[in-house]
């Protein structure tokens, strides 16, 4: 269609009082009416609203509109919106432009007269630019039914559990040797004092014994192809060197095993052995042996294990397995790390005796620890004194800026068990209570009532420098009153530190090879933070619960079902649209240099060996225009941004 024969409608959305309170929405609208193939110009004050979709919807029907333009908000938030509202009345979508005047013109300034002339000048870009859009035309492509879940913790069981009770296949990897994250460290959960096992061991049980999930503990994802509706994972199980058919699940083999070590989910607090299951309600119940730390993988000797083992279930001789699995959907819910407070010297954690980490604690107070749930000091005494420290390595410019929300409620839980389990006096330093839950607030009245000594103030330092005889041989803590405006002296006998929860050491590892994005956090980045915070830029890829950014249990499993919901959804239907604005390579002028074959984000271009040219798969690519611009023959054009729609788009704003 050439310039002259195009028909534009453009409509001004009021947005409320969002754009017509600063941008004059009349001024803009008679200004577009004279703007060259501009057929209607209306303005509306909910363009996004039914009414104000029918408005565009009727004029294209009566009017002959065959291109549109609208002037609101982000196209992040209504293009699709727009693009739908198009299509049902019979134009191709990817003749609609959007022009931003909400975020990029009226938010940004209280300058009517600037705000207003900024407004047109967009309106005239989107309209120059929308004469020379061509229609476009989806693709559609089959949706593989399975799924793959990478991490078994509760919110991995979730999503996998929504998925296989759907009556979908599900693969859930987890690296370590059981499923159950953080959560089956803990001992009790807030605000309800749940246990934690309780809640979580049914939820394990049925994950491993699903007729619709396939477990796959002790394994790491390490390739993904492919794209959304047809993926291709290779998952590396890595050696038990235990036969998970004969191991009876008895135990034996670990109480003959000479060699002890930290254990990693008793946080380092407690050991296991070189053959060991994590924890007793382990999914599933089958040892591993790590073969950096067994003697008979080190010198060759030993073997006690397998000479205890009736079933005779121990094989040195097990290798390492790649399994190569399809599926249509990925949801990543890795889970978190935990900060340590080690350069944080100033608290003495690592230096000082008695100083532990939230998470030492969990593993000291639960009945299933090391300590079977006595609190101890290292000497093995009871503390007559414990200070919590809030916020270690969280709302720390040096550290992590953001708020780790659990941290608080964890914390008043931690003063309860100690109450219950001791006569010790505990202090609550804290910058800001944050209680944001459902009963949260109800618990912290209730630990308020229960004795706990609360301090409004950052902790400065912990020594055990005394300077008094209270003080010798205890831990000083030094924290500022905020509330009395003074520096204070605390001497107890033990420190937890409420530190931070922080995306895992692999994460950027893990999202490169799912193709997703971080945030400036170094979580999971969403595809939109409160629209669409469950799926990622990449289609068919989801993710759910802290791997997207710290929350609390509650929190974790609706998002895990959200998750699941939405690859649900895309299952169910057995197809699934392919974005039309792709780029395109002009395979008779290509050089075959594969510049655009490394720069590719979503590695969506491959080399032809036989013909010496790069393709694109248009199923992966999402239109980003790196090829294009790098591309140092200019053949290859992105469809919906060509460069004469962009140039005209800059003259538009421009004239």
């Amino acid at each position: 269609m050439t310039k002259n024969k195009a028909k534009v409608g453009v409509y001004i959305c009021h947005c409320g009082s969002n754009i017509a309170g600063v941008v004059d929405v009349k001024d803009v609208a008679a200004y577009a009416q004279g703007l060259p193939s501009v057929a209607a110009v209306k303005d509306y004050v909910y363009m996004c609203s039914d009414p104000g979709q029918n408005i565009i919807k009727e004029d294209i029907k009566h009017l002959g509109l065959n291109r549109v333009v609208v002037a609101c908000c982000s196209p992040s938030l209504h293009e699709l919106t727009f693009r739908r509202a198009c299509q049902e009345a019979g134009l191709n979508p990817y003749l609609f432009q959007q022009a931003n005047i909400r975020e990029q013109c009226s938010w940004v300034t209280e300058d009517a007269a600037l705000a207003t002339v900024k407004a047109k000048a967009l309106v005239s870009g989107a309209v120059s630019r929308v004469v020379h859009q061509e229609p476009l035309e989806k693709r559609e492509v089959e949706i593989n039914p399975n799924t793959l879940v990478i991490g078994g913790g509760i919110a991995g069981i979730q999503a996998a559990l929504e998925i296989a009770d759907g009556g979908y296949k599900v693969y859930l990897v987890e690296k370590t040797p059981s499923v159950g994250g953080h959560m089956a460290q803990l001992d009790k959960t807030f605000p309800t004092l749940d246990c934690s096992s309780c809640i979580l061991t049914p939820k394990m049980t049925q994950a491993g014994s699903h007729p619709n999930i396939e477990l796959m503990v002790y394994s790491e994802v390490e390739e993904i192809s492919g794209y959304v509706g047809n993926f291709k994972v290779k998952v590396r199980k890595k050696a038990k060197y235990v036969d998970e058919e004969k191991c009876t699940g008895c135990g034996i083999c670990q109480t003959k095993c000479p060699i002890r070590v930290d254990s990693e989910f008793d946080a380092g607090i407690g050991k296991r052995k070189a053959i060991y299951t994590p924890f007793a309600q382990a999914v599933p119940n089958v040892p591993v042996i790590v073969a950096e730390e067994c003697t008979y993988f080190i010198k060759g000797k030993c073997r006690a294990c397998e000479k205890f083992c009736e079933p005779g279930a121990i094989d040195f001789e097990q290798k390492d397995e790649i399994v190569e699995i399809d599926v249509g959907a990925i949801i990543a819910s890795t889970g978190y790390g935990v900060f340590d407070p080690t350069p944080m010297a100033h608290y003495g954690y690592g230096r000082l005796d008695n100083v532990i980490t939230s998470l030492e604690f969990e593993r000291l107070v639960s009945s299933a620890g090391p300590t079977g749930g006595k609190i101890q000091l290292k000497d093995g005494s009871t503390p007559t004194s414990i200070a919590i420290a809030h916020c270690i390595g969280s709302r720390d410019e040096k550290y992590h800026e953001y708020c780790s929300r659990v941290c608080c409620m964890y914390a008043l839980k931690y003063s309860h068990l100690i109450k219950e389990k001791t006569e010790a006096d505990v202090y609550q330093m804290y910058i800001d209570m944050r209680c944001f839950g459902k009963g949260y607030e109800e618990f912290y009245k209730r630990l308020s009532e229960e004795g706990v000594k609360f301090i409004r103030g950052k902790v400065g330092e912990v020594t055990d420098r005394a300077i008094s005889d209270e003080e010798k041989g205890k831990l000083i803590v030094l924290a500022e009153d905020s509330l009395l405006g003074n520096v204070m002296r605390v001497p107890v006998d033990m420190v937890i530190l409420c530190v931070a929860l922080e995306p895992q050491a692999d994460a950027e590892n893990t999202a490169r090879k799912l193709g997703i994005s971080r945030s400036a956090d170094g979580f999971y980045l969403e595809r939109h933070p409160k629209l669409d915070p469950v799926a990622t830029t990449t289609d068919g890829v989801f993710v759910a619960g802290c791997c997207q950014g710290p929350k609390d249990i509650p929190d974790t499993v609706a998002q895990a079902s959200a998750a699941a919901a939405r690859a649900l959804a895309m299952i169910s239907k057995g197809k699934v649209e392919v974005e039309a604005a792709t780029a395109h390579i002009d395979e008779e002028r290509c050089s075959g240099c594969r510049i655009c074959n490394d720069l590719c984000p979503f590695s969506s271009i491959t080399f032809d060996e036989e013909k010496k040219v790069s393709r694109v798969n248009d199923a992966l690519c999402k239109g980003c225009g790196v090829c294009v611009a790098a591309c140092p023959s200019g053949i290859i054009s992105g469809r919906h941004f060509t460069a004469e729609q962009i140039i005209a788009e800059i003259e538009g704003v421009l004239a």
